[in-house]
């Protein structure tokens, strides 16, 4: 079983995996369905149907993790055909093992691997200080990305329609008056290029505090007011910008831009699979 296993990860399950522009791992349904021997896609599709339903037991957004992408291909005699697709996470390639026959070989193994695989992504201190400083930026701009899409929602709920504005404050107290534009042109970004795919592990790092602690905040905030939060979140990025002054540490706009993008480096990482 662990020889067969090895070979998995190597040649199956790595094999089929891809990795969009921002860095993110992710693999497709089709592919996934013949790497754990399913011969017809409406077989396979019910057990991503069973997984889903995991999902959202589970209280996570299903979207966020099973995502369609569906297509429509060429027919003999200019027919068009809609095939059905999915870009699956991790996670959701968990859950989809998980529901799977388990008397099959392949679905024994997928559910170890996976397991094992999930398990990874959570590293610890000691783990993360051995990352390379990329590694540590590629791993930063996930967290920040998976906080920003909770903190969203959460303020959202509060009564947040602003986003933009709501955005802002949060870099306006942490930046000392800088909101993202401003950020971006200091940075000498391109139009529309994304602050944080431009942002040190350390920055990043600054980032993902002010996201968590505003998120945590509104979770408190009883009666929804977009002026409170969005205050909430001016507030709490002043206070991380005064600790770090308090700590004796680097100011968040006084931190060097790294040479290459998040995308520039999830694309060079690529190109070496």
């Amino acid at each position: 079983m662990q020889n067969n296993l090895e070979e998995y990860q190597k040649n199956i399950f790595e094999s089929i995996k891809h990795l969009d522009e921002q860095g993110n791992e992710y693999w497709l349904a089709r592919e996934l369905m013949y790497a754990l021997k399913y011969s017809q896609w409406r077989n396979f599709n019910l057990v991503i149907d069973k997984a889903k339903v995991a999902c959202k037991a589970s209280n996570i957004n299903v979207l966020d993790h099973f995502a369609d992408v569906s297509k429509t291909i060429k027919m003999p005699k200019g027919a068009r055909k809609t095939i059905n697709d999915y870009k699956l996470s991790r996670y959701a390639c968990y859950l989809i093992a998980q529901n799977g026959d388990a008397r099959k070989e392949s679905i024994a193994l997928a559910q170890t691997y996976f397991a094992i695989q999930t398990r990874k992504m959570e590293i610890t201190e000691i783990e993360y200080n051995k990352l390379s400083e990329d590694e540590k930026r590629l791993y930063r701009r996930r967290q920040t990305k998976d906080g920003n899409k909770i903190l969203y929602k959460i303020a959202k709920e509060k009564g947040v329609k602003n986003f933009d504005k709501f955005t802002n404050a949060g870099y306006k107290g942490l930046y000392n008056g800088e909101t993202a534009d401003d950020i971006a042109k200091r940075k000498g970004l391109r139009y529309r290029e994304d602050i944080l795919d431009n942002m040190s592990s350390v920055e990043l790092g600054a980032n993902i505090f002010r996201i968590t602690q505003t998120e945590a905040l509104l979770e408190k905030q009883e009666k929804k007011s977009e002026t409170k939060a969005t205050n909430t979140h001016y507030e709490v990025g002043k206070a991380i910008r005064e600790t770090i002054s308090k700590l004796g540490g680097t100011m968040p706009e006084d931190l060097p831009t790294p040479e290459k993008s998040i995308k520039e480096i999830a694309k060079e990482n690529l190109k070496l699979k």
